[in-house]
């Protein structure tokens, strides 16, 4: 349904490793006020408790399968349609108004399957959440890297980036495992409680700070279909974001697959009571909030190659659930999330480095994140066609030869783009 990834962590909850005190105690007074704030913005606002049990709540509301995975692609749809836009009103405008807004337009998405647990409910639902998250999507990480950078705290921007991700799954490992158990004692519960953290969230997104003022600021707003032109030229320039990008559609489709669209379907198969679910989200989530946590430490690796190698094993890990019984399932489900973990942060830090017009940088990722959302919603349309044919095993190898395919040749691809850039250094 619906974009990913440290060390300010450690102020804003002591307990926490001391190992990343070295990394928040690199960024200034004021960047860690700001990073603590983005943290706990992105903790509130990524709270959705029906994550778990939406497919369970929508199938007792009498939908079918049909109905539930074509909202989905619709969903995925409509973030294409939103998400370049919003870009570049937050480009355009305030990268914090575009936080504000996306934060009451989830209260409101999140009240409606109170009111109308129909087919035309969760529908509107899933569509204001895909306007509120691709107003996130650009601006969330836009904010945070100008910021960071324009007060010379960019050093600190990748492990900000991950405790950011880390907080959100904290949050959903201590209070998903209670959505099974809510949504059996009223249905609605999980929703209202999603609308009210994401009030949370709105609440504190008022608080951002301005972006400091540069000389590179323009005086006015760039035309519309001008500043997409631009935007669009930018891109086309640079192969290696191009290649970046394409990196992250992987990444991104597998974690939405694996843990929105499909986890409730394979916990289905192995006979899991719903009661569960979320304590089964939960627990993988510890994984995952690991991997966010430790990411720097696959640097010296390289990072290209790290994400490629995650991407693939992420890719095995879920194709192998199929022949496994509900033990093996789970720790694949682990090591699926551990490796999601790992690459999110490193992921986007590579795109923002890649970014060689910061005036554009909203744009650019919201670009990216339309690329993602329109796979997944291909992704989702053919996933639908096997389940409605009782196909997922075989959905899911498919998957996992795609990407490991796609990998390997991105892999090429990008050897051959670095090979042919010191060609052109050394002549020059």
């Amino acid at each position: 349904m619906a974009g990913r990834r440290r060390p300010d962590r450690v102020a804003a909850v002591p307990s926490l490793p001391a190992r990343r005190v070295s990394a928040v105690s690199t960024a200034t007074p004021e960047a860690q006020r700001v990073i603590r704030r983005y943290n706990a913005f992105q903790l509130f606002a990524g709270l959705l408790w029906w994550l778990p049990v939406f497919y369970v709540f929508q199938r007792s509301a009498g939908l079918s399968d049909t109905e539930i995975f074509s909202i989905q692609s619709i969903f995925y749809l409509a973030f294409c349609l939103f998400d370049i836009p919003t870009g570049m009103i937050a480009d355009r405008f305030d990268y914090r108004r575009c936080l504000q807004v996306g934060s009451v337009i989830l209260v409101v998405a999140n009240l409606i399957p109170v009111w109308e647990p129909t087919f035309a409910g969760f529908l509107m639902q899933f569509l204001l959440i895909a306007l509120a998250h691709s107003l996130f999507s650009g601006a969330g990480s836009a904010y945070l890297y100008e910021y960071l950078q324009r007060t010379g705290n960019e050093t600190s921007y990748q492990g900000a980036e991950g405790s950011a991700r880390a907080w959100t799954l904290i949050g959903r490992i201590v209070c998903l495992p209670a959505a099974g158990f809510l949504t059996a004692w009223w249905g609605p519960s999980a929703y209202v409680l999603s609308a009210v953290t994401c009030g949370i969230a709105a609440i504190i997104a008022l608080g951002f700070p301005a972006l400091p003022a540069t000389d590179s600021d323009p005086s006015k707003p760039e035309p519309v279909f001008p500043a997409l032109a631009a935007a669009l030229r930018s891109l086309a320039k640079s192969k290696r974001l191009i290649l970046l990008m394409a990196q992250g559609i992987a990444v991104f489709t597998l974690v939405r697959i694996g843990q929105a669209n499909l986890f409730q379907p394979i916990l289905e198969s192995k006979h899991l009571p719903l009661h569960w679910f979320g304590v089964l989200m939960a627990a993988t989530t510890v994984f995952e909030v690991a991997g966010a946590a430790r990411s720097a430490v696959l640097a010296r690796f390289g990072q290209i190659r790290v994400v490629l190698v995650l991407t693939v094993l992420m890719a095995i890990a879920l194709a192998s659930v199929i022949p496994l019984g509900l033990v093996g399932t789970m720790a694949c489900l682990a090591v699926f999330s551990l490796a999601s973990g790992l690459a999110f942060p490193v992921q986007r830090k590579l795109v923002n480095q890649a970014i060689t017009e910061p005036a554009r940088r909203a744009t650019l990722l919201s670009i990216e994140s339309l690329a993602d959302r329109a796979v997944c919603a291909l992704v989702v349309f053919i996933m639908g066609g096997f389940l409605a044919r009782g196909q997922m095993p075989a959905f899911l190898v498919a998957l996992a030869a795609a990407v490991t395919v796609a990998m390997v040749a991105l892999a090429v691809l990008v050897t051959r783009s670095r090979d042919r850039a010191a060609t052109k250094e050394s002549l020059a």
